[in-house]
């Protein structure tokens, strides 16, 4: 099993790169940041210094959009990146919930996004595509790779993920709800005729280590007011009880009114005070080191390739230290 770490890109920039270099250091293979150009600062500027600090840690957003850059801006951005440090970037996107709501714009549609993702693959790797009716090619690229792997919760976007990416990102790291979606992914890579095992399974969820459980939740309760974005989404599409999305996602939803985007992804935001508990417990990996030994152990039991520690809490170093000395070794 791999292992990423996940930060958003708050200022100062420097600080951002140092978590990096310490990640790497401990034994982390990926390095993620959010990518919401309002909330955040540009993600790939960053992704610049942090590759220039490093030697080995691929790098890349998760997740960003077809909108809030065009599809052969992205392809090209990459593209640079690798042509500097010699293919060390993944392409995280998705429908863009924060990056277009904060601006006062709806999600993506999955037609657009299903088609971004080839477009940006193809053109970041040197092929022809078509955008906006004409076929272009980027011409100064040499064996370029961008893996692509795509956001997902819902059943039409598990299924386009399992057609259609190199990797599925999952932003939670129930156990139950993991084996359900990866399932479903897998089953549509076989049913477009690929190898359901060449699509790479990344759970993302936050990670504190420590004892203190009260606390852990307090720093990690945001995350799950992030997903009920997405579940939101869903239940306005699907229904609540239509059997296509999980009652384990829908049920504590119900208490969500007036999330606040401006507090989007904020430890100790008291705008998520909305999610129970037992939901965070569910959803994060919280406790002494064994806590994250025993999810680990039952997620790469259900075949998740990588795991990419949410590290926006006060206990980042800790954190990335435990996981470099005691966790990531026992997965190697």
């Amino acid at each position: 099993m791999d292992f990423g770490l996940v930060l958003q890109a708050d200022p100062p920039a420097s600080a951002v790169v140092s978590l990096m270099r310490r990640a790497e250091r401990n034994g982390f293979r990926y390095g993620w940041t959010f990518d919401s150009a309002v909330l955040w600062q540009e993600p790939f500027v960053i992704y610049s210094r942090i590759l220039d600090h490093t030697e080995r840690l691929i790098v890349g957003p998760m997740v960003t959009n077809p909108s809030t850059r065009t599809p052969e801006v992205t392809a090209s951005t990459f593209a640079t990146l690798n042509e500097m440090y010699g293919n060390r970037t993944v392409c995280g996107i998705g429908r863009g919930d924060s990056a277009m709501r904060v601006a006062g714009r709806a999600p993506n549609t999955l037609a657009r996004l299903g088609e971004a993702i080839g477009v940006i693959r193809d053109l970041a790797e040197g092929r022809e595509a078509e955008v906006g009716g004409h076929r272009i090619r980027i011409p100064w690229i040499r064996n370029g790779k961008l893996p692509v792997w795509m956001g997902a919760y819902g059943p039409k976007a598990l299924a386009m993920a399992g057609r259609l990416a190199d990797g599925f990102i999952l932003q939670l790291a129930d156990p139950f709800l993991t084996e359900w979606m990866v399932k479903a992914v897998r089953q549509a890579a076989a049913d477009a005729g690929r190898d359901p095992a060449e699509v790479t399974i990344c759970v993302a969820a936050p990670a504190y280590v420590g004892d203190d459980l009260d606390h852990a939740r307090a720093q990690c309760r945001w995350f799950g007011g992030m997903v009920g974005n997405h579940v939101a989404d869903l239940v306005a599409r699907y229904g609540e009880r239509s059997g296509l999305v999980p009652e384990e996602l829908t049920e504590y939803i119900k208490a969500r009114e007036g999330y606040d985007y401006a507090q989007h992804g904020r430890a100790g935001s008291p705008h998520a005070d909305f999610v129970p508990d037992a939901v965070i417990d569910r959803f994060c990996l919280l406790g002494p080191v064994a806590a994250h030994r025993e999810r680990l152990e039952q997620l790469r039991a259900l075949g998740v390739d990588q795991f990419a520690v949410y590290a926006m809490h006060d206990a980042k170093e800790a954190t990335i230290d435990a996981y470099g000395a005691e966790l990531i070794p026992a997965f190697a």
